[in-house]
């Protein structure tokens, strides 16, 4: 009987320890969602050719949306000015 118990307890342990550890990674993925990118990381991830520029063939998104009102000089390419000063996409409304 304490051995059907006992193994009860440590399944009842095993499996409130997996929930919680789950919960709390799932937590932190949210949290490094929360900051937008910095150019230099839309750089290492987007720009294709290498050429230190973002154009709007590279992009997707919000970015490639609202390319014509981001690239305020007209030449082409996203500079880490114009991206610094785009506007901040809206954020998606929770139900």
């Amino acid at each position: 009987m304490k051995s059907k118990t006992l193994k009860t307890v440590v399944l009842v342990f095993g499996i409130a320890l997996f929930m919680s550890t789950n919960a709390n990674a799932q937590s932190q993925d949210h949290q490094k969602r929360k900051e937008p990118p910095t150019f230099s990381e839309l750089l290492k991830e987007l720009d294709e050719n290498e050429d230190g520029k973002l154009s709007k063939d590279e992009l997707k998104g919000p970015l490639k949306d609202d390319f014509s009102m981001i690239d305020t000089d007209e030449d082409g390419f996203i500079s880490e000015e114009e991206f610094k000063n785009a506007p901040k996409p809206e954020r998606k409304k929770r139900d």
